[in-house]
């Protein structure tokens, strides 16, 4: 009888291994919920420095301005502006304005040409400038010649929106003065701020500061281009 040949078995089916499946305890379901606690509490730390980095980096102008200012020997004020209105005459003034020169509220229908000046402005026409965006720089009659010739080096530097002139009332002192709105203003909004900052010598770093940061923001944009000198 002939001899079979054995036919070999067929591999095995590999396995993987098995896990044994323990049901989780009062002790596991803790450590999960201090897990989920500490990933919130990271989550929110990190939300809190990017909305510290977002706050300091939009918000934090004002108060690097004042600190320009005060280390410049200034004293800056910063009230809410008013609203405006041409109800006024070229030579008129106004109870209701809150800072002395004035930085905001009603004016004259015409502002002042831009430039630099031997002889007070009708400071009615410069609100209205500073309605446009300009920065003004006015002076008292006490100021010393070599600080007025300081001035006069400051505005021919950059003129653009910039109205240099005597203001009788300063005496000793120096004035800057802006009128301010957020960039979403609103005509006939109430949000803005204007800013004075007065001085007893000329500090270039503070004057440039107060400029550069304040200059063409008013509640009425003008065109930098038309705020040259020689023009209104």
């Amino acid at each position: 009888m002939a001899r079979k040949d054995r036919v070999p078995n067929p591999p095995k089916r590999p396995q993987a291994p098995q896990r044994r499946s323990t049901p989780s305890g009062p002790r596991d379901a803790e450590r999960q919920r201090r897990l989920l606690y500490i990933l919130a509490a990271t989550g929110l730390v990190a939300l809190a420095i990017v909305l510290g980095v977002v706050f300091f980096a939009g918000g934090g102008g004002d108060e690097d301005l004042a600190a320009t200012m005060q280390a410049g020997g200034c004293e800056l004020k910063s009230v809410q502006a008013l609203v405006g209105a041409h109800t006024l005459g070229p030579g008129e003034t106004s109870t209701d304005w809150n800072t002395d020169p004035p930085t905001s509220g009603a004016h004259n229908e015409i502002p002042a040409v831009y430039g630099e000046y031997d002889t007070p402005l009708r400071i009615a026409q410069v609100v209205h400038n500073l309605e446009h965006g300009a920065v003004f720089v006015l002076y008292g009659p006490q100021v010393p010649d070599a600080t007025v010739q300081q001035l006069r080096d400051f505005y021919n530097e950059d003129p653009s929106g910039v109205l240099l002139a005597p203001y009788p009332k300063l005496g000793d002192k120096i004035a800057l003065g802006a009128w301010t709105v957020p960039d979403d203003f609103e005509p006939g909004g109430t949000d803005g701020r204007s800013y004075l900052a007065t001085y007893t010598r000329f500090d270039e770093n503070a004057f440039e500061t107060f400029r550069d940061d304040l200059r063409f923001r008013g509640p009425e944009r003008f065109p930098p281009d038309s705020l040259q000198p020689g023009n209104t």
